[in-house]
């Protein structure tokens, strides 16, 4: 198969209405901004993501430096994301220990982790 012919076949399963959803799903002032912080905040946690595997894999020394910045990065896109859909940070954080706390009472659990309650995110 060549790269053309893969193109049109899968191209069967696009019905080119990507931007239409866009401008009817999001509703949002920002919509842009959220795809921009979505999309780097994939590119950042990769960046993480890599260096921990070549600290792991390449024999690299973990460069916490390095590390520190990249975490920066990831925060920032988070923060661009609540910026763009209108949320408050410290409630998403807030909103995160409160479910964390209701799947883990007394911390950590494999058999809670394992087993989750149905509705539980």
């Amino acid at each position: 198969m060549t790269g053309k012919k893969y193109q049109k076949l899968a191209m069967r399963t696009n019905d080119g209405k990507a931007n239409e959803r866009l401008e009817s799903r999001l509703q949002l002032g920002d919509a842009g901004g959220l795809l921009n912080g979505v999309m780097g905040l994939t590119g950042e946690a990769g960046e993480v993501a890599d260096l921990v595997k070549k600290t792991m894999f390449h024999e690299k020394a973990l460069d916490l430096e390095h590390l520190q910045k990249e975490l920066g990065d990831v925060m920032w896109y988070i923060a661009m994301i609540c910026h763009s859909c209108g949320l408050d940070m410290d409630v998403v954080m807030e909103k995160n220990i409160e479910k964390l706390k209701a799947r883990y009472p007394e911390g950590f659990d494999t058999f809670r982790a394992n087993h989750r309650e149905a509705g539980d995110l």
